[in-house]
């Protein structure tokens, strides 16, 4: 079956909105809504964040649409999004009102848009704020068929695209429940109730067992040794227990500083200059995410030869950020020897464990879940940053199993956690599948001989 195919400017009415003067806040205190371009959902408009007054459109370019006006983004990274009007309301200059005759059914016009929106995208012009005109809708060419036709089709992608958001939602809840299935993991493994712990197998084997806070006395001695030879040795401060959560039997606290050496990093400085320096890769806090670290985009620095050698990351390095916003402060993960000569950049701390048979992951794990109540406490916050100190770092309270138990539940934690992401993969992969279906839906609607 040939359609019919003529230029939408033939078949609907088009025009564009306006601001009203800023230099007016009044404009801004009306009733009406005000709908921007990055508000259209690619549905029904039910939410925006500005109305202005009657004077306010008076006064502009700003038009007052009515309900049911067909609207598409043209400016920047929203161009092609679309909405419907739920109430009568006024645009700005990046969208264009569309209102169709009565040979096209708006819903049908909607979802064929919403096909053709690569397309407009392709027609956008300009750098960072590409933008296509409403000459380029208005050339945009529609299907014409009989109304009848038109609501048929228009039923049957909604009944796809239903099922569809009802997948989506299933598969949300699916993300929703492996979050929370993770923080049960976490919680307890720090509660001893993850894996059997120490004590309770050495009651059942007949055995004595060294306890968390005798494996913490052995890592002092070795902070004693390393640090009264650099003439930098401080005794301890044990952390105040009375508001931590109680610890299964034979575990301890301890302040980080107790646990590892801590180190700040390199000053990214573009004045710097030493004709002897090199450049490395380093870590930024974009790179050290929480549980992972995001190696898609590694900078380099020109640094010393004796930079290089004291802030070089070894396999095992905890990583805390200091900086970003407040719920991101001491976001981090372990630095497992991905790149060789890899430093770190001053927003970024490191600690090293002084013994083996401290677990970074456990440190870590701790510091992404439970720790962030106490960093965000900690923080520091200015106008748009949130930081914390060394200091504060260096008081973050540690619980110390076993190092026997240690062994156990970080085995354990990864096959659970194995598990989690398998499930997570699959479940982006499903998200995207339900995406591309969706394209096929609406490939088949119009695009079908």
């Amino acid at each position: 079956m040939s359609v019919e195919l003529r230029p939408l400017g033939e078949l609907c009415k088009t025009t564009s909105g306006g601001t009203p003067s800023r230099s007016k806040p009044h404009y801004f205190e009306g009733t009406i809504p005000w709908v921007k371009s990055g508000e259209l959902p690619d549905g029904i408009v039910i939410e925006n964040s500005e109305y202005v007054t009657d004077e306010a459109i008076s006064n502009s370019s700003a038009k007052l649409l009515p309900a049911g006006t067909l609207l598409v983004a043209l400016y920047g990274a929203t161009v092609g999004k679309l909405g419907i009007l739920s109430r009568p309301a006024a645009t700005n200059q990046a969208v264009c009102a569309i209102f169709p005759s009565e040979a096209i059914d708006t819903k049908f016009l909607f979802w064929y848009l919403l096909a053709k929106r690569p397309w407009l995208i392709g027609q956008a012009a300009g750098g960072a704020q590409p933008n296509i005109s409403q000459g380029v809708v208005r050339s945009l060419m529609v299907p014409v068929m009989p109304l009848v036709t038109q609501s048929e089709i228009v039923a049957e992608i909604e009944k796809q695209f239903s099922r569809l958001d009802e997948a989506v939602a299933n598969l949300q809840r699916v993300k929703a429940n492996l979050k929370r299935y993770k923080a049960s993991v976490l919680k307890d493994a720090v509660e001893g109730r993850l894996v059997p712990t120490e004590a309770e197998l050495a009651r059942r084997e007949g055995r004595t067992f060294e306890t968390g806070e005798q494996l913490l006395q052995r890592i002092l001695e070795t902070r004693r040794a390393i640090l009264a030879g650099k003439g930098k040795y401080k005794e301890p401060i044990a952390p105040v227990t009375s508001d931590l959560p109680n610890l299964p039997e034979g575990w301890t606290w301890a302040k980080l500083d107790s646990l590892a050496a801590l180190k700040g990093g390199i000053t990214v400085d573009s004045k710097r200059v030493d004709p002897g320096a090199q450049p490395v890769p380093y870590l930024r806090v974009a790179n050290v995410q929480r549980g992972y670290i995001d190696l898609a985009e590694v900078k380099h620095i020109n640094a010393s030869a004796a930079d290089i050698a004291e802030l070089r990351l070894e396999h095992g390095d905890v990583l805390f950020n200091e900086g970003g916003d407040r719920d991101k402060l001491g976001r981090g993960w372990i630095w497992e020897g991905q790149l060789s000569d890899c430093i770190h950049q001053n927003h970024v701390f490191r600690a090293r464990m002084y013994l083996p048979e401290m677990a970074p992951k456990l440190v870590s794990w701790w510091g992404n879940t439970f720790g962030k109540d106490y960093f965000q406490r900690m923080g520091k916050q200015t106008t748009n940053l949130a930081s914390i100190t060394m200091g504060k770092l260096s008081g973050f309270p540690v619980p110390i199993p076993p190092a026997a138990e240690q062994r156990r539940l970080v085995a354990e934690i990864e096959r659970l956690l194995s598990v989690v992401d398998r499930v997570s993969v699959e479940v982006e992969a499903n998200l995207r599948r339900v995406e591309a279906l969706r394209q096929s839906v609406l490939s088949r609607a119009f695009y079908s001989p």
